[in-house]
């Protein structure tokens, strides 16, 4: 059977990118699935004949330059291209090496650009191309202790915005996607990352981190949250989609905070999420 296309997703080993591959290959897409752990990849591809396992570490240079090159010099150039590897780490401003932070911009910024720079060319000789781009809800505004991950998501947002008037003279599109909070690896992987913060952060911060565990501990009650297919689904309908939108949004509090975001003046939202996270009122004395 004639494929649709050759696709390429990252982060393709697990959460929203894997669920994605698979996805596009049951459609008919030729799908290079990229991302760090090989046998995650070679048992996807042994799932399907349409994915062709990619590893590569998006924050290793030479890999990704290697990487690169192998996708500006393909046969058939990339015509969908999902941009979904990134991970996340949390603390206050002042817990968080610059190291660590850019590391996390090395992936979910640098790596994007880079990525989408080798597959440009291809998309603009056929004259046709769809780019997804994977932000967040927190790419509208930031928890308390999630300040790089939401800059690197903020910097999606704007990449993006820009990028979708460049390349519309070509006929390519760009999608944004503004998942809510997902049940994957990546939070496990994000807690893996971050470690105890009690045990290192200055006392002055042990009162905020508790105030503000408690208080999302009570945004949390009785929230569903769902897996990586809604994400999926969402990411596979816009490909698809003769029109699509320029950003899609789906999951917990995409209506509850990131609607308010977009309602509120930045005073009002500042007053409002501190209200929310149980920050609100407290002083450390």
């Amino acid at each position: 059977m004639e494929t649709k296309g050759k696709a390429l997703v990252t982060g393709a080993s697990s959460g929203i990118g894997r669920e994605t591959a698979i996805k596009l290959a049951k459609e008919g897409f030729q799908v290079i699935a990229a991302a760090r752990r090989k046998e995650r990849l070679d048992e996807l591809a042994r799932q399907n004949s349409n994915i062709i396992p990619r590893p590569v570490d998006l924050s290793d240079s030479k890999a990704m330059e290697d990487f690169c090159k192998e996708l500006s010099n393909l046969s058939e150039p990339i015509t969908v291209l999902i941009n979904n590897a990134g991970f996340s780490l949390r603390g206050a401003i002042e817990d968080v090496s610059i190291s660590a932070v850019k590391n996390l911009f090395e992936v979910n910024l640098f790596g994007l650009i880079k990525i989408t720079q080798a597959c440009l060319p291809g998309m603009r000789r056929l004259r046709k191309g769809t780019i997804v781009n994977l932000s967040s809800i927190v790419g509208k505004f930031p928890f308390p202790t999630s300040g790089p991950y939401s800059a690197t998501k903020h910097a999606v947002e704007a990449i993006s915005d820009a990028l979708r008037m460049e390349v519309r003279p070509f006929g390519i599109r760009v999608i944004t996607i503004r998942p809510g909070v997902i049940g994957s690896e990546f939070n496990e992987t994000a807690n893996r990352l971050t470690g105890d913060l009690l045990s290192r952060t200055d006392p002055d911060y042990k009162t905020v981190y508790q105030t503000y565990g408690a208080g999302m501990g009570k945004l949390f009650t009785n929230v569903t949250v769902p897996g990586p297919e809604l994400i999926a689904d969402l990411i596979v309908e816009a490909v698809l989609s003769d029109s699509p939108k320029a950003v899609y949004a789906k999951g917990p509090f995409v209506k509850e905070l990131l609607g308010e975001r977009l309602r509120l003046d930045d005073e009002g939202f500042y007053e409002f999420m501190m209200e929310k996270t149980g920050l609100k009122g407290l002083v450390v004395e």
